[in-house]
């Protein structure tokens, strides 16, 4: 996050802190920011007040009630106003088989994207490498001369103290590495790394079907799994920032190999790949590959991913009664199938498995952004990361 100068006043600091509230939702009611940040109702006024005054920030009356509008009434919803040649952002989704860039504006609407297939977990450097290509080939194309900064998704435990990539097994060629300084010395601009669930978890958050909820477990199935956890409308990381890492959660019975060097982990049953083999096998003739999903639709596949989200769904069961999230959010390649299938295995078991009380009120969909859920928000997370 942006530093306050140090001789700022306690108002100035306070100042920031809700404009970046605001930045950072898109859009919040004066009662919002009160509930997220735990200042005082007079506090935020005041600090409204003066980004007001410095049009920074605009408010404007919105349609229907909303939190904290009193009697049903429209609540006024505060907005940042787009700067005139405010810095582009960009940002970087490494996922185990492909490397996906954007560029974005200074609010993190994407402007320009490109994305190519690489084994990622073995080549960390030629990645690096790779994305940092792409990204001068969008802004080269485009006419960008700098950027106000760069997030990166790395589809790993990232140690939130130094920055390092820890787990030996996860992404082997990455271990040791510190992604963010990796890409800051190519660069030469600021750049924050983090998992890339937690990023889907933020894009839904503020770009998707998150928006309507504060507290939601989001869950990206894909070639790996993993997921993003959000409390009180904020990520969480945990304590070293490894909240999520739920891939490799042992399923009873199963014992197939997995790259972490244990047996019958979850991902090695519910992923693009297992998935794949198994509608492959089912469907002899249909083009397939380890790295996409058939597009097959019919009984056979339903019931393939039917099975594979019963199978995820009573993992999550367990998670719900831990975290009792308003929403359960599946996004990736297998959460935005175009069947449907999978997801309603998800919300099947979930509500066979899970505590009937938390079961009742929990709302299972599939990620409104669909597979570019990481990099919108990145995109999102981005544009906190410029100084105003």
């Amino acid at each position: 996050m942006p530093q306050t100068p140090a001789g700022s006043s306690p108002r100035d600091r306070t100042r920031e802190d809700v404009f970046l509230h605001i930045q950072s939702a898109g859009h919040l009611t004066r009662a919002r920011i009160v509930e997220l940040s735990g200042l005082s109702r007079s506090t935020v006024n005041h600090a409204v007040t003066r980004l007001l005054a410095d049009e920074r920030v605009t408010e404007t009356q919105a349609e229907g009630g909303g939190p904290g509008s009193g009697s049903g009434r429209p609540a006024a919803v505060l907005r940042v106003v787009p700067r005139d040649g405010g810095a582009p952002v960009a940002a970087i989704d490494f996922g185990h088989n492909h490397i996906n860039v954007a560029l974005g504006d200074s609010l993190g609407r994407p402007v320009a994207e490109e994305r190519v297939e690489l084994d990622v977990d073995l080549r960390a450097v030629e990645a690096i490498d790779r994305a940092v290509g792409l990204l001068g080939g969008l802004r080269g194309s485009l006419g960008v001369d700098r950027l106000g900064a760069v997030v990166a998704g790395v589809p790993g435990p990232l140690d939130t103290a130094s920055g390092l990539v820890r787990s030996p097994t996860i992404l082997s060629s990455w271990v040791g590495l510190a992604p963010r300084k990796e890409l800051e010395q190519r660069l030469g601009v600021p750049v924050h790394a983090e998992n890339d669930a937690l990023l889907g978890a933020y894009g839904e958050l503020h770009l998707g079907v998150g928006r309507r909820y504060t507290d939601f477990l989001y869950v990206k199935v894909s070639h790996g799994i993993g997921a993003g956890i959000v409390v009180g409308g904020l990520p969480y990381r945990g304590a070293l920032g490894y909240a999520g890492e739920i891939g490799h959660t042992q399923l009873p019975g199963h014992t197939e190999m997995c790259r972490c060097g244990n047996r019958g982990c979850l991902e090695t049953v519910v992923s693009v790949s297992a998935l794949a083999a198994q509608i492959a096998h089912t469907h002899p003739g249909v083009v397939s590959g380890p790295r996409f999903l058939p597009q097959v639709d019919d009984p056979v596949t339903e019931r393939i991913l039917d099975g594979a989200g019963r199978t995820l769904g009573g993992v999550l069961a367990s998670f719900c009664n831990l975290l009792n999230p308003s929403a359960l959010i599946v996004g990736g390649e297998l959460g935005t199938t175009s069947t449907g299938a999978f997801v309603a295995g998800v919300a099947t078991a979930v509500r066979q498995h899970a505590q009937p009380a938390i079961a009742a009120g929990l709302v299972i969909l599939p990620a409104g952004l669909g597979t570019r859920a990481e990099l919108l928000g990145a995109l999102r997370l981005a544009t906190t990361l410029v100084p105003h």
